[in-house]
């Protein structure tokens, strides 16, 4: 027996499956996607993309950061690259290359079963707006928290709470899916059952373990 089906058997049975966003069912990078486009020089990315505009700042806005009060404060800190620190906020959705190879497939798998689906997701407010209007495949879910209209982020408990209640099951009657190694461990603190998302290929094999997917 392998270990996920043994791990998958001992588990309660899963009511729900909540799904991250980015690097799980869609690609995310800042730097090669938009920032290796505006910057030449090799070392000025580096240093941009470890200094200027980072993942640790932008998570900020994620938080309900004003956007507007955050690009000023950037601007202020390091003068002399508006056009660049404008951009972050201008055409974010550049960072944003594609879907993550195989995880809509996965989606659209559990919506025909009749798996409730729902997301919890870091997100700016403005920048979820503008994704989700271009992407039809939230449709099948039945809800989504976005840190930035709640102004709470993973992985501290209150947005996992928050999302048991608007979910409507409880933690332990919910598979979470993240990326993130400190999400999981926040989630499962609280009796959530989780996967630490690798690839599709991994987690096709997990939700086939537990029965929500039909093995090929």
């Amino acid at each position: 027996m392998s270990d996920q089906r043994a791990k998958a058997q001992g588990a309660a049975p899963v009511e729900a499956v909540v799904f991250d966003v980015g690097r799980v069912l869609v690609q995310w990078d800042m730097r090669g996607a938009l920032f290796a486009k505006l910057i030449d020089d090799p070392e000025k990315l580096d240093w941009f993309c470890s200094e200027v505009i980072t993942e640790e700042w932008h998570s900020a806005h994620d938080a309900g950061g004003d956007l507007g009060e955050l690009i000023a404060a950037r601007k202020a800190e390091f003068p002399g690259h508006d056009a660049l620190i404008d951009a972050y906020a201008t055409r974010f959705l550049e960072t944003i290359p594609g879907n993550v190879p195989g995880s809509h497939e996965i989606v659209r798998e559990l919506a025909a079963r009749g798996t409730p689906l729902f997301a919890i997701t870091n997100f700016a407010s403005t920048f979820w707006r503008e994704y989700r209007a271009s992407e039809p495949l939230f449709d099948l879910f039945g809800d989504v928290v976005v840190s930035g209209d709640e102004k709470m982020i993973k992985p501290h408990r209150e947005i996992y709470d928050l999302a048991a209640r608007r979910f409507g099951h409880a933690p332990e009657a919910m598979l979470f899916i993240d990326d993130n190694a400190d999400n999981i461990a926040g989630a499962r603190a609280l009796g959530w059952q989780v996967h630490h998302f690798h690839n599709a290929e991994a987690l096709r094999a997990d939700l086939t373990a537990r029965g929500l997917l039909e093995s090929v």
